[in-house]
């Protein structure tokens, strides 16, 4: 199934897709697609009321309406650094031996085609393309990485824009490079496993004002999202809605010579395979 949430922000409303012109509205039912909805087996009981809407012809047609992420907003969002082998080259630094964590702030999360707004004083402002990972179930320490195949929900596309100057020379940990309003835009879906055929063989692409800047492959993932969701789980309990950013391949601005940064006015476009593209203007600070 292909979840996705329509409307303001704000009112969002749980829908699933059909195809590129038809979707299921599954408010009535389903309260959201967030922490309750997931923690109750929701995805169980989604594909009868999604079946049960199509025989009774209550199928509606996409038009202009927003598109918001296809999750409420999470309990948390956790994100890997480094992760692909090419973009840990670009940037100068060791494959790291473990996953290398850090947070952004859960409000940071906004719909795929959202406008990204540059926080004051930005210097250095960046773009990442990457996979997300949605928790489906509460999990702690979790036997092995077989075994966090059944606590995932789905993946997501995710920008998870960066101020690198905050990020690098502003001390302490990454998080305040990460977590200014509107830094992780996601969607536009949020695809259930069976409808990703692998998830360690997607093509990732990401340009800035038509010009392609990534280009990649959850292929070149050090650790892929069973690795990852494993390892979160021995340190942390994962909540179900929790959103898991993995990192990005290679082509960000601060790994090319010279370095490219963000302009407020710049136009954003980026997609993974089997999870939507996205489209997001640039603004300056308030």
């Amino acid at each position: 199934m292909l979840l996705m949430r329509l409307g303001e922000p704000g009112a969002e409303r749980p829908v699933v897709r059909l195809d590129a012109e038809s979707y299921v509205d599954v408010s009535d039912e389903v309260d959201d697609f967030g922490e309750a909805f997931f923690g109750s087996d929701g995805l169980t009981a989604l594909p009868a009321i999604v079946d049960r809407k199509r025989s009774a012809g209550d199928v509606r047609a996409f038009g202009d309406e927003r598109v918001g992420a296809p999750i409420a907003r999470p309990h948390q969002i956790l994100c890997i650094g480094l992760n692909y082998s090419d973009h840990a080259a670009e940037t100068g630094q060791a494959v790291p031996a473990e996953p290398i964590l850090f947070t952004k702030s859960p409000n940071t999360l906004v719909g795929p085609n959202d406008n990204v707004r540059l926080p004051r004083g930005a210097t250095k402002p960046d773009w990442e393309v990457e996979l997300g990972i949605v928790i489906g179930r509460r999990s702690s320490y979790l036997e092995s990485p077989a075994d966090a195949r059944d606590a995932i929900a789905g993946y997501v596309a995710v920008n998870d824009v960066s101020e690198r100057a905050f990020q690098l020379e502003r001390g302490g940990q990454w998080s305040k490079g990460k977590s200014a309003e509107t830094f992780n835009p996601c969607g536009p879906w949020l695809a259930t496993p069976d409808e990703i055929v692998d998830v360690n063989n997607l093509g990732l692409w990401l340009d800035v004002n038509g010009v392609r800047r990534q280009t990649g492959t959850t292929a070149r993932m050090i650790f892929d999202p069973y690795v990852i969701v494993h390892h979160l789980s021995q340190f942390m309990v994962l909540e179900p809605g929790d959103l898991i950013n993995t990192g990005t391949p290679p082509g960000v601005g601060m790994g090319l010579n010279p370095p490219v940064w963000l302009q407020a006015g710049d136009l954003i476009e980026l997609g993974v395979d089997g999870l939507g593209s996205q489209r997001q203007r640039v603004l300056p600070p308030r």
